[in-house]
């Protein structure tokens, strides 16, 4: 008899090498535990229709399916036979099997009627879907051939069959084969979960839940099984963050409580508009946190142009009037420069302290960023060492060892998912107490999102759009079916230009070869041509359809100097055009810009489109979006356009977002660089179950604060909420 696995029993030990080395290579998967927890992405059933005609180009996927049919023909270009097989699903979608060179046997082995799960890399061939030289395992009884695969078929003796991810050189039955092997022998480790919880939510036993989640006896068994170890993920991420927002419950942190006839009233007496009722009702909620004895750590979200920085700005004045002193952390230097030049003007000589003409009790504003000249850098520097400067914006460069503050009391970052964990605290930790934090962002985000990764923050939301702000009509153009939409796209950006206005024009792509932070890769798996890129398109346009008009280049790879330059240039109105990459997409305010295209709009994620468009429309003018796109009709990629133009709503798109997006890159999986450890929690799908975590998790560390009486579940929490992510939730 086998000796019992554990969670920790290397797979070597169980597999065997050379399949321990392939699970360990291609799927990170090293120890018994990383095998069982690998769970199956979906169930086929025999005779069961896997919907073939929703595949995308490009896709991995494993298919279960029919032969219908064979043909093999001689090869045009090189000697031997080419064999095509299709198979089809029952309901009307169809795929072609290639398979290359003489191989009668394969011939027989897959003759129609037969039923088999096939697994590959989706292309498109004359129109016709097809995977080239698919691996496969056959289900069934009897024929020829049926001995290569006997060994595989008991794992699909089920009725439910397990499809797990996969990777080319280790196909799904593989999984399944290890998997099998590894479960005949597991020791479950002990229920971490308390009995009381465990029993009021109704929840299986984790060994019941660990067998019948690969095996399942039945569908309803296997409902249960997955809702326990979704449960596990919720509540071990619900523990984290109340635990976190506990412990900041008992840091300390200086009050900064408004003070009457200071700063703060001079500005709201001069600002030139009247504040929405959301604005003003965010203020008080934050000047409330800011006059605490613990640190504010609060998330400000709103639409594109609800008005978030005039309340931040509202929130950095009050600090300014206790004594302290307020930094806003901005991504790029265009939008630490272009919120430099709008206080400046919003606060007018309350921002000029020491200059002729500024208010009695002025402060001073200033910005810090790794072009400043060494001169203009030490004057700078000392003005926010010494506290002269009340306010100070910069990029990373406020990050640097030899900038000090005098009295940090309030951390603002700007679209904070820009920032990784490691520097969005390196700016706290200029404080001598923790200061008060506040983060902003315009991507409006879903309700359990919010609350699973932002669950230890008060969240605020800016869903009215101030006075003025017009609205942005959408429309995907569709370059490839219809070229004279296209043409008539840059017409209308002319017309627009010639009415006295001006206009964007954003590419997925620098060019020229670069490997920016902004560059995707140049070509993707599946062969479509290169992303269109600034420095090719500015020319042609200038050339062709836009000859005449006065057009700028903006990117990341420009010299700084030279990027504040061009936005200055565009924003006084000496540019009628600005080609530009996404670095315009946070931030960027020219009231006199109407019109949008966005080449390559496929190319981007639901999102950034919405905080792209942002930036047109937001003067008396109404704006205008083309989304120009070479995708087909009723593809998944031209379904995500057509969302984004049919809506202006960013949490309808923040919903959209989110199913489209993985699961673990909600969670900051991007930041850690480690794989998800959510592998079964939809935040979109279980809201409830995500919801009741929460309760139960506020119930338990209210009664047991480290839970160090429940030293097994706390093991399970950091087994499944890992150190990288635990930094992540605690930190950010």
């Amino acid at each position: 008899m086998s000796e019992p696995a554990t969670v920790d029993t290397p797979l070597k030990k169980l597999v065997g090498d050379k399949t321990a080395k392939a699970l360990a290579t291609h799927l990170d998967l090293h120890t018994a535990g990383d095998l069982v927890y690998h769970f199956p992405r979906r169930y086929d059933e025999r005779g069961e229709h896997t919907d073939i005609r929703s595949l995308d180009v490009g896709e991995q996927v494993t298919v279960l399916a029919q032969v219908q049919r064979t043909a093999v023909r001689p090869m045009r270009q090189r000697r031997g036979n080419l064999l095509e097989v299709t198979v089809g699903d029952g309901s009307g979608g169809v795929l072609t099997l290639t398979f290359f060179g003489n191989q009668a046997w394969r011939e027989r082995e897959l003759r129609p009627g037969r039923w088999g799960l096939f697994a590959g890399k989706v292309t498109e061939f004359r129109g016709k879907r097809q995977l080239n030289g698919p691996e496969y395992v056959l289900l069934g009884e009897g024929g020829d051939g049926e001995a290569a695969v006997s060994d595989e078929i008991e794992e699909f003796a089920g009725a439910l069959i397990p499809v797990y991810p996969a990777a080319a050189a280790v196909p799904t039955w593989v999984i399944a084969r290890c998997v099998r092997v590894v479960l005949d022998t597991f020791t479950p480790p002990d229920d971490p979960l308390p009995g009381t919880v465990r029993a009021s939510r109704k929840l299986v036993g984790l060994g019941t839940a660990l067998t019948e989640i690969h095996r399942p006896s039945s569908k309803e068994e296997l409902h249960r099984a997955r809702r326990r170890l979704k449960w596990d993920e919720a509540f071990a991420v619900q523990l984290t963050l109340v635990q976190r927002k506990h412990r900041a419950a008992d840091w300390p942190a200086r009050p900064r409580p408004a003070r009457s006839g200071g700063l703060l009233d001079a500005f709201d007496a001069r600002l030139p508009y009247e504040l929405t009722a959301g604005q003003r009702d965010v203020g008080v909620e934050i000047a409330a946190d800011l006059a605490a004895p613990h640190p504010m750590h609060r998330l400000l979200q709103g639409e594109v142009g609800s008005g978030k920085t005039v309340v931040a700005l509202r929130a950095m004045l009050q600090v300014v009037d206790a004594g302290g002193q307020a930094a806003l952390l901005a991504p790029t230097e265009v939008l630490a420069a272009q919120h430099y030049r709008g206080m400046l003007d919003l606060l007018g000589p309350l921002g000029r302290a020491g200059e002729l003409g500024s208010a009695e009790h002025a402060t001073r504003v200033e910005l810090v960023t790794g072009s400043l000249g060494a001169a203009a850098r030490r004057r700078a520097l000392g003005e926010v060492a010494s506290g002269a400067a009340g306010i100070v914006l910069g990029t990373h460069a406020l990050l640097y060892e030899g900038v000090d503050f005098a009295d940090l009391g309030l951390v603002v970052v700007d679209e904070q998912h820009r920032f990784g964990v490691e520097q969005r605290d390196a700016l706290r930790s200029k404080a001598d107490q923790p200061p008060h934090v506040l983060v902003m962002t315009a991507t409006p985000i879903p309700r359990t999102v919010a609350m699973t990764v932002y669950g230890d923050l008060e969240v605020s939301t800016l869903s009215q759009l101030p006075r003025g702000r017009s609205p942005i009509a959408s429309h995907v153009v569709p370059a490839a079916e219809k070229p004279a939409y296209l043409d008539r796209a840059w017409r209308r950006l002319r017309e627009e230009v010639t009415a006295g206005h001006q206009a964007y024009v954003v590419c997925p792509r620098i060019g020229e070869g670069s490997a920016s932070e902004e560059e995707p890769p140049p070509v993707d798996d599946n062969g479509r041509r290169p992303p269109l890129a600034v420095t090719e398109v500015a020319p042609l346009l200038a050339e062709g359809p836009l000859h005449g008009l006065r057009i700028g280049v903006l990117h990341g790879r420009l010299p700084a100097d030279e990027k504040d330059a061009v936005m200055r240039s565009f924003a006084a109105g000496d540019l009628d055009v600005l080609v530009a990459t996404t670095v315009i997409e946070v931030g960027v305010d020219v009231p006199n810009a109407t019109v949008m295209i966005v080449l390559d709009a496929d190319r981007f994620g639901v999102s950034q489109l919405h905080q792209l468009r942002g930036r047109v429309g937001r003067g008396s003018a109404a704006g205008l979006c083309l989304l120009v796109s070479e995708a087909a009709e009723g593809s998944s990629a031209r379904e995500r356009l057509d969302a984004v133009a049919s809506t202006s709503d960013g949490f309808k798109l923040a919903e959209l977002d989110l199913e489209q997006r993985r699961e673990g890159d909600v969670l900051g999986a991007t930041q850690s660089g480690h794989r998800s450890h959510l592998r079964l929690l939809s935040l979109k799908r279980d809201t409830e179950l995500i919801r009741d975590a929460r309760a139960e998790a506020i119930t338990l560390v209210e009664d047991d604060p480290e839970l160090t009486r429940n030293p097994a579940l706390a093991a399970s929490v950091a087994a499944l909420v890992d150190e990288d992510r635990a930094e992540y939730l605690e930190k950010g």
